[in-house]
């Protein structure tokens, strides 16, 4: 049960979901803060983890499950537990099942503003494994879709859709399509012969290099639309300040012509930049209210 346990984290990328997760507390407290003038409970925060991890866990199953054909065929991906027998179909649809069962669960136990909005992310959680198939704007629809999180987490404790929640929900967007669109850069070949789309085979990696700094400057302008809409101040400063440290070695670091540190740049960059501003933005939340 360990080893199976083990297996299914490694599945859904468990490590990943550094990504998403500290924006959508960002998203929570921000919001309560602003709304409220409180911070969030420790039950809705509580729910609103669990229900990141039924989301998360309930897309990246259906991920692996969707693309196991052309995850075999790929050398960068035939270890996946899927096309390496690891897993079998059924047991990953029962986890997909679980993990939606987890969601709904969580999102009942929040603001019922969350449940009325629940279809359009389930929608969007199943959707957007398919777009590469159809669409090179696959990578916006993932940053859509990851976006939902802060989104998610605002709508959770407020009940509310407001100009801030939409800022935080774009500026998510677009950082998350930008960092998709170098990971998408390692497997242009494999796309091209298997048909799939992606900006990369659309418009080459050196095109699609200065698309993803493209995007990595609208979220630079979004973090301080954040700072003009919001009650934060000298802290969130700083840490918005070594967020663009981080994506400007983010887009340094990888070349057209040099690809070879483009792990680096997809994992750990953007996994600290995450933790990074929650963190400043708690401090500085906490800083100004106690």
């Amino acid at each position: 049960m360990f080893r199976k346990a083990i297996i299914f984290l490694q599945m859904i990328k468990f490590e990943h979901t550094v990504f998403a997760l500290p924006f959508a507390f960002m998203g929570s407290l921000l919001g309560s803060v602003m709304i409220h003038q409180t911070f969030p409970s420790w039950g809705q925060i509580g729910w609103v983890l669990l229900a990141m991890f039924g989301a998360r866990s309930a897309a990246m199953g259906l991920n692996r499950l969707i693309d196991r054909v052309s995850d075999k065929k790929n050398p960068r991906t035939a270890n996946r537990a899927i096309p390496a027998g690891l897993l079998k179909i059924g047991e990953v649809v029962i986890f997909i099942i679980v993990s939606f069962a987890l969601l709904f669960w969580a999102a009942a136990k929040l603001d019922p503003l969350a449940m009325k909005l629940l279809p359009i992310a389930v929608v969007m959680l199943v959707l957007y494994s398919y777009t590469k198939r159809f669409t090179w704007l696959c990578h916006v629809v993932l940053g859509l879709t990851i976006a939902l999180a802060p989104l998610g987490g605002w709508v959770a404790v407020t009940g509310k859709v407001d100009l801030t929640a939409m800022i935080l929900f774009a500026t998510v967007t677009f950082w998350v399509a930008g960092f998709d669109i170098v990971y998408a850069c390692q497997d242009v070949e494999f796309d091209k012969t298997e048909g799939l789309y992606s900006i990369p085979v659309r418009f080459g990696v050196a095109a699609s290099l200065k698309i993803a700094q493209a995007f990595h400057i609208i979220t630079a302008v979004g973090f301080i639309a954040l700072l003009l809409l919001s009650d934060l101040g000298w802290w969130y400063i700083a840490g918005m300040i070594i967020a663009y440290l981080i994506l400007f070695y983010e887009h340094y670091i990888v070349s057209p012509g040099d690809l070879s540190r483009l792990q680096t740049s997809f994992f750990l960059m953007n996994g600290v930049l995450s933790i990074v501003v929650f963190s400043f933005t708690l401090i500085d939340l906490v800083v100004r209210h106690y």
